[in-house]
């Protein structure tokens, strides 16, 4: 720049030099940000905080002539960024020690510290080691310099006076890689978070399996102890009370019998309600082996055996032909079996009974269904059927012991599918399902 001073350009910058800068920042750096002379007022440090982080880079310009200062930021205020302006190597050197910058503008010829040894400075940091540096002077217009220049890190070496639309375009370009680096840098730590979310989820997994294998096991051991040592004295029971009715009956009184039978009528109840809970948990338990099944072969099979057993019943029985499924054979015939037993049960009060299995696909899927004439329940208690050892009606109206629905829920939720039902009191019930991807 004409008409000032130019130092020698030769003495190599040190570390000692960074860390003086270093020090002094440390032990200034809070009143260099709030009373900074008085030409530079015009940028204070908390326009940094004008807009987010992330969506603004920092550019720094380093002149010792305010006017060409301002120059250069009327030249680049079009590109909407941070941009801050020291003037002398030494404020630009404190600005680096806080601050990440997207681009350096840098004068060649300033007094105490010129362009290049700030550079070479500013390339001693890991911090900055990288950040791109445009040298720009008035003089010296040599290829000299200018190796010189690109040989302590600079990207360009510009010749004032400068086009401004050719340095705004230049200055654009890093401030876009920039904003490109903090956005991947960004992607790397939320990629780098959900790894680690994933192993985290990982091993929550594993141990909620080795938690889930440790209480089936357990499961299995109840079972045992069910099967074995509460079902023999419920045996004894019965056998001992069946013995007090055939050899002491004659000297009982009505309401001794009458007691004895409720002794025995209990008993045996509670042995049914074991048999009940070891069939669920078999029912859970059991390996799926897919196959194709014909629920309308099935349901014809199960309807015939009911109404052999009861042919007196005046009954309408119609069932969708060619109804084929994937699954587990065995166990969709239990499925199927509960829920047309349930709609024969529900409907031997009605003088004309009517059961009816078939398919529908009103919801885009297929959905299979069993409806009935019955008794029917209230919508009220819908959530209810599927539980275990839940009933809607009186055991005198309607014997059981609430287990078969359960049992037609584990076994549809098994192969990936769900049941639910509708019915209105006294007009009877529809039980759905569907059949997704059969889980083991």
């Amino acid at each position: 720049m004409s008409g000032r001073a130019d130092r020698g350009t030769g003495g190599a910058a040190d570390g000692s030099t960074v860390a003086a800068v270093e020090h002094e920042s440390a032990a200034h750096s809070e009143a260099f940000i709030d009373n900074r002379s008085d030409h530079l007022t015009d940028s204070p440090p908390d326009r940094l905080s004008d807009s987010p982080p992330d969506d603004r880079v920092n550019i720094l310009l380093v002149d010792d002539q305010p006017a060409n200062l301002l120059a250069l930021e009327a030249m680049l205020q079009g590109l909407g960024q941070n941009i801050i302006k020291a003037e002398s190597g030494r404020e630009a050197l404190k600005w680096l020690l806080s601050h990440d910058f997207a681009v350096i503008l840098l004068d060649v010829k300033m007094p105490e510290m010129d362009g290049f040894e700030t550079a070479a400075l500013i390339r001693q940091r890991d911090k900055s080691r990288h950040t791109p540096i445009l040298f720009l002077t008035a003089a010296d217009n040599t290829q000299t310099q200018a190796v010189r220049g690109y040989a302590v890190g600079a990207v360009d070496y510009l010749v004032k006076p400068v086009v401004p639309e050719f340095v705004r375009s230049k200055v654009a370009v890093f401030v876009e890689l920039a904003k490109k680096r903090e956005m991947l840098k960004r992607q790397a730590q939320l990629l780098a978070e959900s790894e680690q979310s994933a192993r985290e989820l990982a091993e929550t997994r594993a141990e909620l399996v080795r938690e889930l294998e440790h209480k089936n096991r357990e499961l299995e051991s109840f079972s045992y102890a069910v099967s074995h040592d509460l079902r023999a004295p419920l045996r004894r029971i019965d056998s001992f009370s069946r013995a007090l009715q055939e050899s002491q009956g004659d000297r009982l009184d009505d309401s001794g019998r009458k007691f004895l039978s409720r002794v025995r009528e209990a008993s045996q109840h509670m042995a049914q309600l074991i048999d009940d809970v070891l069939y669920l948990s078999k029912v859970t338990r059991a390996e799926l082996r897919e196959q194709e099944v014909d629920l309308s072969d099935l349901a014809t099979a199960v309807l015939a055996r009911l109404h052999e057993a009861a042919p007196e019943r005046g009954i309408e029985l119609k069932v969708r032909p060619g109804v084929v499924v994937t699954g587990d054979g065995q166990l969709l015939r239990i499925a199927l079996e509960n829920l047309l037993e349930n709609a024969w049960k529900y409907t031997a009060k009605q003088p004309a009974t009517r059961i009816e299995f078939g398919v529908t696909n009103a919801s885009g899927d297929p959905t299979y269904f069993v409806r009935d004439n019955g008794a029917g329940f209230d919508m009220t208690y819908a959530a209810r059927l599927f539980g275990p050892f839940q009933r809607l009606h009186p055991q005198h109206e309607f014997p059981g012991s609430g287990i078969g629905l359960a049992t037609v829920q584990r076994i549809i939720h098994r192969h990936g599918g769900r049941v639910w039902a509708e019915g209105l009191v006294g007009q009877g019930a529809t039980f759905y399902f569907t059949l997704g991807r059969a889980r083991s």
